[in-house]
């Protein structure tokens, strides 16, 4: 984890980061359920954003779906 961490850091911008986080934050909210104006009104991302990645979250390569399974289990 903390390998990632470093990976990250020198690879990204502190914003491209939180776009990342920000992205996961909605594939979750997402797999959980969430309206676009539920994602909308509590991450302020817009619906052309979340369109897409819902269409990862289905149609992807399965990051998003294989890195929420491993996060579900260890909570």
């Amino acid at each position: 984890m903390d390998e990632c961490y470093q990976f990250f850091e020198d690879l990204c911008t502190v914003g491209e980061i939180r776009a990342l986080a920000q992205r996961f934050q909605v594939a979750e909210m997402l797999s959980n359920g969430a309206t676009y104006e539920e994602i909308v009104a509590r991450t302020g991302i817009s619906t052309a954003t979340i369109s897409r990645i819902k269409r990862f979250l289905h149609y992807g390569a399965d990051g998003y779906r294989m890195t929420l399974s491993r996060l579900k289990k260890r909570r």
